[in-house]
């Protein structure tokens, strides 16, 4: 690639004059400016690049080899689940009988995408061990509100309008103190114990101080660390006991799947990641899809609309239905229509391509790719916490901490050997963390060669620590100032002229 012409911005690329269209002139008059009033008309023409078609698309065809994707190669992400997404699953979304399709249609003409959607809930309610599900939710973070909203509205509903206080571990994401205060809920922390694991003693205490005050705790089991919680059931007990609902993150339900079930655990609503467990791509802001699932018992309390089926006349067909959203008994809509429909065809597509009994190994092969990396790298970086872990291992950065070399720079340096850094510096229990979650995507072949790379960045961090504290060195942009850039962000070609 010509890094000189190929390497700049599209503005810089323009020539004055030069187009890359060619475009008939309008003969109807009705699509003039005039029918514009004058206070929303431009007192100038934008200032466009002018560039030639084939310009144009070399220099995004080359900006887009400057991105990293789960098809380019081992995408370690810690916590993130960056598993492979099947080709098959893009191509039925894609469909244009189904992308076509306009959420206001009336449902007799869809009955086909309602019963994708109504068997997308009772699949997903059977893998967690819920009683019903409502797909609206459009991410993560948006599930996790969801969520809340249903642990608050049923209390409300009982008249303990004083149940406010949510229990966060502390090596929670940083989602679940966020959504909880969003919520309306005030956050208290539980301390976890030395192994990563929840102090259940300080949790009894908090209990004992907060009584009426508990509106439940939210978790995830495997937790932020890779760990299993094996007080799992006594800790829902306890809550439970206090008058508190269970919440399960599933951020890592991956390491679960054919093993055990939130519900089994004590949970009563939890949240499924299908941009993450379930293959569908995410990243640069989505796209994403957060369901909520609730135990028997609170489904009154979940969003609108969800599908229902229902028997025909004189028939074993079923029809399906949508709720109508002018009944505001329930939590009421949270989003608009039934969220990313795309992204739920592509989970649908990837669980029904492994089917009943090949889902069953997704948590194993999960567990086993994490503890494989986990004990191949011990020897060079600093491992916190001993023992089996689950879908993800953390490391506290080198183990020879004289070199000066960060976690950062050992993530720097990753990127110039071809590979997409970790997690860094999260958990917030460990300085230096360095999280990878592998997932049960990846070959052995592909591990080995990764390992290779760490344990080969730690020999050059002992041996010649400035040409990791410097990297990367063959990206086309080296290291940013992070700071600089959040405070005093640049989002224009034109601004940076100034600058």
């Amino acid at each position: 690639m010509n890094k000189t012409l190929y390497g700049k911005l599209v503005f810089e690329l323009s020539k004055p004059g030069r187009v890359g269209y060619s475009l008939p002139n309008d003969a109807n008059p009705a699509h003039t400016t005039s029918e514009l009033p004058p206070h929303l008309r431009r007192a100038a023409a934008p200032r466009l690049p002018e560039c030639d078609e084939l310009t144009v698309v070399r220099h995004y065809t080359n900006l887009s080899h400057n991105n990293f994707g789960v098809n380019d190669g081992f995408y370690p992400l810690g916590s993130c689940t960056m598993k492979y997404n099947p080709v098959i699953d893009e191509e039925i979304a894609a469909n244009k009988t189904i992308a076509g399709m306009h959420p206001l249609q009336p449902v007799e003409t869809c009955q086909g995408a309602l019963a994708i959607y109504y068997d997308l809930q009772r699949m997903l309610a059977e893998l967690t061990g819920m009683a019903e599900v409502t797909l609206n939710p459009c991410a993560g973070a948006h599930g996790e509100l969801t969520g809340l909203m249903v642990i608050r509205r049923h209390h409300e509903a009982q008249g303990q309008t004083s149940r406010t206080k949510m229990l966060i571990p502390d090596s929670a994401h940083g989602t679940n103190p966020a959504s909880a205060a969003v919520c309306g809920l005030e956050v208290v922390e539980v301390r976890s114990l030395p192994d990563g694991t929840v102090d259940v003693g300080h949790l009894r205490q908090l209990l004992d101080d907060l009584g009426p005050q508990v509106a439940g705790m939210m978790m995830t089991n495997p937790n932020t660390l890779g760990i299993f919680e094996p007080r799992i059931t006594d800790i829902a007990d306890m809550v439970h006991a206090a008058g508190g609902l269970m919440y399960y993150d599933g951020a890592n339900l991956n390491a679960l799947l054919g093993e055990c079930r939130p519900g089994d655990m004590g949970f009563d609503v939890c949240h499924i990641n299908l941009h993450k467990t379930f293959a569908t791509p995410h990243g640069g802001g989505g796209p994403g899809s957060g369901p909520v699932g609730v135990r028997l018992g609170l489904e009154a309390c979940l969003p609108k609309p969800r599908v229902r089926a229902c028997k025909l006349p004189e028939s074993d067909d079923l029809f399906f239905q949508v709720d109508d959203l002018a009944d505001d008994s329930t939590l009421g809509s949270i989003g608009a229509f039934f969220g990313n429909y795309g992204v739920m065809l592509k989970a649908f597509a990837y669980m029904l391509t492994l089917g009943a009994d090949n889902i069953k190994h997704v948590g194993p092969l999960a567990t086993l790719n994490a503890n494989y990396v986990k004990q191949r790298l011990c020897d060079d970086y600093l491992l916190p916490i001993a023992g089996l872990c689950k879908h993800e291992c953390v490391f506290d950065g080198l183990r020879d901490k004289s070199t000066g070399v960060t976690t950062l720079d050992i993530a720097k340096r990753l990127l110039d050997y071809g590979y997409h850094a970790p997690t860094i510096y999260f958990p917030l229990l460990f300085h230096e963390a360095l999280m990878i979650e592998p997932t049960e995507s990846e070959s052995r072949e592909t591990l080995d060669a990764f390992i290779d790379i760490m344990h080969r960045i730690a020999e050059e961090a002992r041996q010649d620590p400035q040409l990791v504290k410097t990297a990367p060195h063959t990206t086309p942009i080296g290291r940013v100032d992070d700071v600089l850039a959040a405070k005093h962000p640049i989002l224009t070609y034109w601004q940076a002229l100034k600058a």
